[in-house]
């Protein structure tokens, strides 16, 4: 008995970055999973992992009074490993709007609770279809490994590299913003010949009411290749959220 506030104070120290992680991961951290939900995920994912991380943890531990500091620098490293990886999960809700644009359902809204408002339909519709995959391709996995991966890379009882993390979210806002135009591109490049063809038929025939014409052929065209390219969009998807897992958290 002796030794049940020491393993206490490991297991807190253990959910407090793991919870922080699973708080804002993709999937897990969307608002229409209520917050006891999240709550058990990340009470069973501490309790699933403490066998593995309790050596990591427990030197650090020996000393009460560097418990509240712990705390905080663990919540520190948790929220950043956590808010990194859902910045490159967006790239798939702003290729999402960024077709929606292209074939002309900008305006087609449905409520979003993740982003805090409303997104369009056609976004909301990737970002579902890509969390289905990455979840059937065991990406989640690769964000379970990286939180085992981090006490050897951010060791407990240090101060979050805050330059580091600095530099590796700017890096990721960057690769996330290329890697959604990546994803739209098939859908950009039919944007651009479409409304090129568009101008070319309203100049050869001006008579022709064209724009009545052009919104029910551009939402056709645009979503059969939206559905004929869906498949490999999703999967390089989920290609580039594994390859940045590896590259950056060892996942």
């Amino acid at each position: 008995m002796a030794s049940l506030p020491i393993d206490l104070s490991v297991f807190l120290i253990v959910f407090v970055r793991v919870g922080a992680v699973a708080m804002l991961l993709p999937v897990f951290s969307e608002s229409t999973i209520p917050a006891q939900l999240r709550l058990l995920l990340a009470l069973g994912l501490s309790m699933g992992l403490y066998g593995m991380l309790s050596e990591h943890v427990l030197p650090a531990v020996a000393d009460d009074r560097a418990l509240p500091g712990l705390v905080i620098s663990e919540m520190l490293i948790g929220l950043a490993m956590g808010g990194i990886i859902n910045l490159l999960f967006k790239a798939v809700t702003i290729a999402g709007g960024i077709i929606s644009l292209q074939v002309g359902l900008s305006s087609v809204l449905v409520p979003d609770p993740d982003a805090g408002g409303q997104s369009t339909l056609v976004a909301r519709f990737i970002t579902v279809a890509a969390t289905i995959v990455c979840m059937s391709l065991g990406v989640h996995h690769l964000w379970i490994a990286s939180i085992v991966k981090s006490y050897a890379v951010f060791p407990v009882g240090g101060l979050p590299p805050a330059q580091d993390f600095a530099r590796l979210a700017i890096d990721t806002i960057g690769q996330s913003m290329r890697l959604a135009i990546g994803l739209a591109a098939p859908l950009i490049a039919y944007g651009i010949l479409f409304n090129v063809a568009l101008g070319l038929a309203a100049r050869m025939a001006p008579t022709i009411q064209i724009f009545f014409i052009s919104q029910p052929l551009n939402i056709v065209l645009g979503l059969s290749i939206l559905i004929s390219t869906m498949g490999a969009v999703l999967m390089v998807f989920a290609n580039a959220m594994g390859a940045f897992m590896q590259t950056n958290w060892g996942g």
